[in-house]
């Protein structure tokens, strides 16, 4: 009995098993807040436009690029497809030019062009659950684009005045800063031929694409 007891007693002294570890609860996160059927959001914007047509633009006006200020409107339905209207103007003052042997040179003769691009397109804006103040965006569509080119020295019908249509695609970021109020930023590709590579140094150039790559960024009023 005492040889029993002797044996017993260290069995008695060991701790409880430990029950088996539980997976950690995954983490349910909110639901979003609905969407209004359809929302109404006029916008301003601003915009960097890289103008396809380089060396036209290089030798006219000294670089490639200028900026674009406008605004439109977009109607979003249930937060996701949208409908937008847009317009933006470009001008910019100039000279006259010509392309020899392959290079190009000004003439000093002041020009001034006007171009206002005029967009129609339709998207799908996504709604991430992880961080839904961010609304990536795409679309695409149709541009119609009114360029206007004069010279303080042009005899009549000397100056140019024209519209031609092309197509744009658009992809970006809306960060929502308040319930109605948003800002973003996107990157839009237009392709416009028929207005220039007509005639003067865009002929010579070979250049007919008066589209390009903008960056641009909007304030956005609405849901």
């Amino acid at each position: 009995m005492l040889l029993t007891l002797g044996l017993a007693s260290p069995a008695a002294a060991q701790p409880p098993a430990r029950p088996p570890a539980r997976p950690a609860p995954r983490r349910v996160l909110p639901p979003l807040p609905p969407e209004p059927p359809i929302s109404f959001r006029p916008f301003v914007s601003g915009a960097e436009n890289a103008f396809a047509a380089v060396e036209t633009f290089k030798t006219v006006f000294g670089k490639s690029y200028g900026p674009l200020f406008g605004g439109g409107l977009q109607v979003a339905f249930h937060g996701k497809y949208y409908v937008e209207v847009g317009a933006s103007r470009f001008n910019q003052t100039g000279q006259r030019a010509f392309r020899q042997n392959g290079q190009s040179f000004g003439l000093g003769i002041p020009l001034t062009a006007t171009i206002t691009p005029l967009e129609i397109t339709a998207g799908y804006r996504f709604r991430p659950r992880r961080v839904p103040r961010l609304r990536p965006y795409l679309g695409a569509g149709l541009t119609s684009y009114a360029y206007d080119e004069r010279s303080d020295f042009d005899e009549p019908g000397e100056g140019l005045k024209t519209r031609h249509a092309g197509l744009v695609g658009v992809g970006g970021l809306e960060f929502r800063i308040h319930k109605y109020v948003g800002i973003s930023a996107d990157a839009a590709v237009a392709h416009v031929t028929g207005i220039l590579g007509q005639s003067g140094i865009s002929k010579d150039a070979g250049e007919s694409d008066l589209g390009g790559i903008a960056a641009r960024f909007r304030l956005i009023i609405g849901r």
